[in-house]
């Protein structure tokens, strides 16, 4: 990686550019000050999906669940485990396919949970159907080393 990679902050989507060696110290962002990892997945929607994919140059877990879906919800916890422990290195955000249904059908989402890594705007893996969390880890590190 450059000395210096992109972020973007999960709370007003601005892109931010942090020194690599600093990722792990707490960065906040330039704008509004907010940190930029906070240890729980980013909401993400129609609205900041791709700019979240494509200018963060981390690799990018999404869960893709809906609300009414039981194995998402039992999910849930293992993506706040998970988001513990990948970042800084990894981001990890969700996308309720029921409110961003414009994202889900661009990637074709036709089960939930789906989780998806990208890296640099595209797709690297995906995997259907509910993880526990160090399955999660371990599948994720395996793609984003």
């Amino acid at each position: 990686m450059n000395d210096k990679v992109h972020i973007v902050c999960p709370n007003c989507d601005s892109i931010n550019r942090v020194p690599n060696s600093r990722l792990g110290e707490g960065p906040r962002c330039g704008k509004c000050e907010s940190p930029l990892f906070t240890a729980h997945p980013v909401e993400l929607g129609d609205h900041n999906f791709q700019k979240h994919i494509g200018k963060n140059d981390i690799p990018v877990l999404v869960d893709f669940w809906a609300p009414w879906c039981g194995p998402c919800r039992m999910m849930a916890p293992a993506m706040e485990q998970a988001a513990s422990m990948l970042e800084p290195r990894v981001r990890v955000a969700k996308l309720n396919t029921e409110e961003a249904r414009q994202t889900a059908a661009m990637f074709g989402i036709q089960s939930i949970p789906t989780v998806i890594i990208f890296r640099q705007g595209q797709e690297v893996a995906r995997q259907s159907g509910a993880m526990d969390a160090g399955s999660l880890v371990a599948w994720a590190k395996s793609y984003t080393g």
